[in-house]
């Protein structure tokens, strides 16, 4: 039940996300003269519509996979009186990163506000303003279990926090390897939290190895005030480069990964091998994001729930700023470059590099969702 609600929770903040990009679409084309025939929540077969008074049909829709505005005139060489077309280039450049700006945003006011109730401390130089900032960190909390290792034993389970150990606190993840160590071959008392209750287990720990058998995580929150809207929006400036860098070293991992596949030398294929693994291992497309992470921050609470939907609102934003055909950094592409190269964008010609970009993007999703399918199983 617990994963279902997770999945249903985590499809309705997608939805909301890419609802509210193209809600900022919509706001700017309006704005510029662009004439928006439809705003729709989901995607068709339409389920239920109703035409607003300022002339847009808002629609809800059963393929509950995002939104969609549709604009008057959407192709660039559209000329009629609100055409998006016939908009001007710095209008339609506005238009186009609108989506872009509004998730941009959307994480930057969700940072802002966990800045102030308590905001995860993820990256080593995270940005905070010293004067203004206070540290917390939150209990040791149990993120896997060994199987017949003594924590499985003693009856712990995935989500645990561990308090005391052996009658001393444990602050943090060493501390407790160190005790565990220093108590070898004992039987121990171990005291954790499980959904806010307090229980009581004891611990008998193996003579030889002294492996606890767990997987261990602690968070660091740290928490502001006045400076709360300059952490948020610097914050998220952080991991907007962050993400960038880590889609740099994912295609450069791709690409190393495959010249080596092809290389006749067997240590080359395997080194290629592993390296086609690792870029697998640290992408998640829908599945995976609906099937593992959601259930997991829901489960963790509602600041991990927040700032997993900050990051994926900031992901969502980095993305649709690269220039890829389909995607709204890449119409701005090519909609520039045929206008630096002075060639006319056709309707026909527009559509192909789009039709093109659309399907190397499906099949990536493709591929990325075989995957998260093959590690559910």
């Amino acid at each position: 039940m617990e994963l279902i609600f997770g999945i249903i929770l985590g499809l309705i903040i997608l939805v909301l996300l890419v609802s509210v990009h193209e809600l900022g679409h919509a706001i700017v084309a309006r704005r510029n003269g662009v004439v928006v025939e439809e705003f729709g929540i989901g995607f068709p077969p339409r389920a239920w519509s109703r035409k607003l008074k300022n002339g847009v049909l808002f629609s809800l829709n059963w393929l509950p996979l995002g939104g969609f505005v549709k604009l008057q005139g959407e192709h660039d060489a559209a000329n009629h009186k609100g055409d998006y077309g016939a908009a001007t280039f710095w209008q339609k450049t506005k238009i186009l990163l609108a989506g872009v700006f509004i998730n941009w945003l959307t994480a930057a006011v969700i940072l802002t506000i966990l800045a102030i109730t308590g905001l995860p401390k993820i990256l080593p130089d995270q940005f905070a303003i010293a004067s203004d900032t206070t540290v917390s960190t939150q209990p040791v909390e149990v993120t896997a279990l060994t199987p017949g290792y003594p924590a499985e034993k003693a009856g712990l389970k995935a989500g645990d926090k561990i308090l005391r150990f052996d009658g001393r606190a444990v602050p943090n993840t060493q501390s407790l390897i160190d005790q565990t160590k220093a108590d070898r071959s004992k039987t121990v008392e171990l005291i954790y939290s499980r959904d806010g209750i307090e229980a009581t287990t004891k611990v008998t720990l193996r003579a030889t190895d002294p492996t606890f058998g767990v997987g261990l995580g602690e968070q660091i929150l740290t928490k502001s005030t006045w400076s709360a809207p300059i952490v948020g929006v610097a914050t998220t400036g952080q991991f907007t480069w962050a993400t960038l860098q880590g889609l740099g070293n994912l295609v450069a991992n791709l690409v190393s990964g495959i010249a080596l596949q092809l290389s006749p030398d067997q240590a080359s294929r395997a080194a290629g091998s592993s390296d086609l693994k690792q870029v697998s291992a640290s992408v998640a497309g829908p599945v995976g994001i609906l099937g593992t992470i959601f259930p997991q921050a829901e489960k963790a609470g509602p600041t991990q729930l927040a700032f997993l939907t900050a990051i994926i609102s900031l992901t969502l934003a980095v993305m649709n700023v690269l220039p890829i055909p389909a995607l709204d950094g890449g119409r701005w592409f090519v909609m520039t470059l045929f206008r630096i190269t002075r060639r006319p964008l056709t309707k026909i010609r527009e559509e192909k590099i789009q039709t093109v970009g659309f399907m190397i993007l499906i099949g990536l999703v493709l591929l990325v969702t075989i995957g998260d399918v093959t590690k559910l199983f």
